[in-house]
């Protein structure tokens, strides 16, 4: 239900289009495999929004996570109880963002259907006042690569308190000792896989940050984007069902690994989310112009197929040392 006294006072079609709106993405936040999908499909219906392409990619690479964290090696360095942290950390960050952007789009198709602009109802949504204002300009203008930055910057607003600054997140899982090693070692990298078994992306470093996170969606974009790249980033999500496990691409390798980490659905509950109300990230935090900077900057190389082999191998090394260690 929303938050917004007005709604009451809304003409009975537009409250029945936000309840509906609220019903089919509820129904489709069900899981990383169920918002993958539907990020995707919603962007074949409508190629203009790219943002739900980047969005489909990158919750692929959230599901990799969390399938690493019951695969054959991170249980021999995390403890259950800090995988299962980081499992809903992630989960959580997934679902806000997906209640959040979904919304808007479906809010775009009812629009582009009345073939008028209804972006006055986003407030209803719990959706910020920016967003409102750049959908408008949309609409307008038709700039969609503008609205794919402003809602890689509406996004990273939206996780920043009730994720990144939430107090048990922020002690328990942002303050540890392995988030900051894998920070540190690039170990977390969002992946652009082929069908020809190649891997391109970039890696997330300084996570805890607002502005490097949107940095990063950024970077992430010129990649997925780049045309001589993007057709067969596509072919990939198109052909490649997704699992969850790193299966899905490692498959396509000259030399396919066995599978060593599992199905998402069949390790994982479905997870029963409560919102709480956070009021407009916009008017409640300082807006930095430089978020809507063009410039991006790849200080690493963005094909990193050997990169990844490699940094497997470290891992898997590392996590063999640290068991002989603790195994005496």
């Amino acid at each position: 239900m929303t938050h917004n006294p007005q709604f009451y006072q809304l003409p009975d079609g537009e409250a029945e289009l936000i309840q509906k709106i609220r019903i089919e993405t509820a129904s489709k936040n069900l899981d990383n495999i169920s918002r993958t999908q539907t990020y995707l499909d919603f962007y074949l219906e409508y190629p203009e929004m790219i943002w739900a392409f980047l969005a489909s990619m990158v919750s692929r690479n959230g599901g990799y996570n969390m399938c690493d964290l019951e695969g054959d090696w991170f249980p021999n360095m995390l403890a259950p109880a800090i995988r299962k942290r980081l499992f809903l950390t992630y989960e959580r960050a997934n679902w806000l963002i997906f209640r959040d952007a979904y919304a808007q789009l479906l809010l775009y198709s009812y629009s582009t259907k009345k073939s008028t602009p209804m972006f006055h109802l986003l407030k209803f949504l719990d959706v910020s006042t920016f967003m409102e204002k750049e959908w408008q300009e949309f609409w307008e203008n038709g700039d969609k690569r503008r609205l794919l930055t402003a809602l890689i910057i509406n996004e990273q607003n939206v996780i920043q308190e009730p994720v990144m600054l939430e107090p048990v997140y922020k002690k328990r899982v942002f303050n540890t000792f392995m988030f900051s090693f894998e920070d540190h070692l690039h170990f977390s990298t969002v992946l652009f896989p082929t069908c020809e078994g190649e891997l391109y992306g970039a890696s997330v470093n300084g996570f805890k940050s607002v502005t490097k996170r949107i940095n990063l969606g950024k970077r992430l974009a010129s990649v997925l984007f780049d045309p001589r790249l993007y057709p067969s980033f596509l072919e990939f999500a198109v052909n490649t069902e997704h699992t969850a496990s790193r299966r899905d691409y490692e498959k396509y390798f000259p030399i396919p690994k066995r599978r060593d980490t599992p199905f998402l659905r069949c390790t994982y509950p479905i997870i029963h989310h409560h919102y709480r109300h956070q009021g407009d990230w916009y008017k409640q935090r300082k807006f930095r112009q430089e978020w809507f900077s063009s410039h991006t900057n790849h200080r690493h190389p963005i094909h990193l197929t050997k990169w990844y082999k490699k940094k497997q191998k470290q891992l898997h090394a590392l996590i063999k040392v640290k068991n002989l260690f603790t195994s005496d």
